[in-house]
């Protein structure tokens, strides 16, 4: 792994949904490991308790814990916004060990006195409101949508050397309620957030990465949402007073690829080495 880190102030990250089968906790960890934050903002749906499994936790799940933990151990300042697919935390809310903290809403205050209103966004969806078993059910099958999409990307890579493909992008683009909902979260964000008196209005849930600006009558404010971890690979950055969305690219797929490979050969030089040392103490005894 790169020793030269990126310095960034501020990172949010969301719908990451550890313990679900399209988590992306390897490209996510190897994202982690690139840079070095002051602040780190998890906002929401971080493990999918709805769908959590005790027979399905994959190492690479542990180490994004691990890495999160390691940041805490070395003071770095960690809040943990609630979503709904963790919503079982909100309970905890206020929870404070260390430089972590568990909450359900966060407003941090940047350069310049600007101020930023950071939660999940799972409280503009009607459909969670009123119809949370529709909204689990929702979740399995986009789950399910996403190993096939796995599968299928597979066999396009390497049997047709074509690109990858996305069906729930697809679905979502093309259909007309999906578009405008989005944009309706957009504006109702937006509007309380300029009668706030925020620069800024930071969202998750909709696994929409976005950076504009948006204007009314009343203000301007700057709507930004951090996608997620399933499809889109992306995280907000903010440093030196500029906010930038962080998207995993096929070069950073190759990085990780080639730090994995390296890592397995360094365990195997480690496993001789000790091989060895076992090999030289039998003999000498």
């Amino acid at each position: 792994m790169n020793k030269n880190k990126r310095q960034v102030e501020l990172v949010v990250i969301s719908d990451v949904h550890l313990g679900t089968y399209g988590c992306r906790a390897k490209e996510l960890l190897h994202y982690l490991k690139s840079i070095k934050p002051k602040i780190v903002v998890l906002n929401g749906d971080i493990i999918d308790i709805w769908q959590f499994n005790k027979s399905y936790w994959p190492k690479s799940h542990m180490k994004v814990i691990k890495h999160i933990m390691n940041w805490l151990s070395k003071g770095v300042k960690v809040y943990y916004i609630t979503g709904n697919h963790d919503e079982m935390l909100r309970k905890f809310e206020g929870f404070k060990m260390g430089s972590f903290q568990i909450l359900n809403k966060l407003i941090i205050e940047l350069d310049n006195q600007e101020k930023a209103w950071i939660f999940h966004g799972d409280v503009f969806d009607v459909t969670m409101q009123h119809s949370k078993w529709l909204a689990k059910l929702g979740a399995i099958g986009y789950d399910t949508l996403i190993i096939i999409n796995s599968l299928a990307n597979w066999v396009s890579e390497t049997l047709f050397k074509r690109g990858k493909i996305s069906f729930s992008k697809k679905i979502k683009n093309s259909v007309k309620g999906a578009v405008k909902f989005i944009n309706g979260f957009e504006e109702t964000a937006a509007d309380i957030g300029i009668s706030n008196n925020y620069q800024y209005v930071v969202c998750g849930h909709i696994h929409h990465p976005e950076m504009r600006k948006i204007e009314h009558a009343h203000g301007s404010i700057m709507y930004l949402n951090s996608g997620d971890w399933i499809e889109n690979l992306t995280a907000l950055e903010y440093h030196k007073g500029q906010w930038d969305l962080f998207r995993f690219s096929e070069s950073e797929r190759i990085a990780m690829l080639k730090t994995a490979n390296e890592e397995v050969e360094e365990m195997d030089i480690k496993q001789l080495f000790n091989q060895m040392v076992s090999e030289f103490k039998l003999k000498s005894s």
